[in-house]
């Protein structure tokens, strides 16, 4: 990884789409300065796209209230696009498939809890339509990465798609993740096909569950804490902040917008 000073034309791209645990948010916190960063880039007329793993609970509340274009969630289950003082939500799969397969998950999540000591359902698995989310290291006592590994490999057994956050370990039916439905909503929603806009936008993560955005983007930049997940990562990202999680995000953001 180089560091972020050799991201040349930085000022020229026309967008950024981001993780937001540990990438925008800090220790679980979304700081004044991050947030603030946020606002400036979209003000600036940059293209702000979230895309995280969280849960349409809060996506809609995202999409809603913070500075961004739009934000796709739950590791691209659907993506929500608040346009014209209205919600637009888009599913991968519609309401009866999403229903079954909660149903599904649910049986899938008991055996994981009965299966790995001192993990837990996410605190935000109730707000989900999607995908299962256990917790590793969020409201319970971290428990060591080899821990989230095996998380993820009983999820794979049971026919989940599966990816570890800096957080979770979230498991989904279908073969869809945060970049097909990044190339869908640019389809969709900015007439934009993003395999030819590619080197436009630059995409900013911290974790293994960003590994196909982060070896699809050119312009992929991961925040200094990355470092924690020095090979177990499927793809790393070309450029790396000096600042971690939130600091590491108004970094990028000042490099994009050429603030000294």
């Amino acid at each position: 990884m180089k560091p972020l000073a050799e991201l040349h034309g930085a000022e020229r791209l026309r967008g950024l789409l981001f993780d937001i645990d540990d990438t925008l948010t800090t220790e679980g916190r979304l700081t004044a300065e991050a947030y603030a960063a946020l606002e400036r880039l979209q003000q600036a007329g940059r293209i702000v796209i979230a895309v995280t793993g969280r849960p349409a609970g809060w996506c809609d509340h995202i999409a809603r209230m913070w500075p961004v274009d739009a934000v796709v969630g739950e590791n691209g289950a659907f993506y929500f696009r608040h346009e014209n003082g209205k919600l637009h939500k888009r599913f991968h799969d519609p309401e009866a498939v999403r229903a079954d397969k909660r149903a599904r998950l649910a049986a899938i999540a008991q055996r994981i809890l009965a299966t790995v000591p001192g993990c837990a359902l996410a605190s935000d698995q109730a707000y989900r339509e999607a995908d299962l989310a256990i917790d590793y290291c969020e409201d319970v006592a971290p428990l060591p990465l080899e821990m989230a590994e095996r998380i993820a490999a009983l999820m794979r057994e049971a026919g989940l798609n599966a990816k570890i956050s800096s957080i979770h370990v979230n498991g989904w039916f279908g073969g869809y993740d945060k970049l097909a439905m990044s190339r869908v909503l640019f389809a969709e929603r900015f007439a934009t096909d993003l395999d030819a806009a590619n080197a436009q936008y630059a995409y900013a993560g911290d974790s293994p569950n960003d590994a196909p955005m982060f070896g699809y983007f050119v312009n992929s930049v991961g925040v200094a804490n990355i470092a924690r997940f020095a090979g177990h990562l499927a793809a790393a990202p070309q450029y790396v902040t000096r600042s971690e999680s939130g600091a590491g995000f108004a970094e990028l953001v000042a490099h994009l917008l050429g603030e000294r």
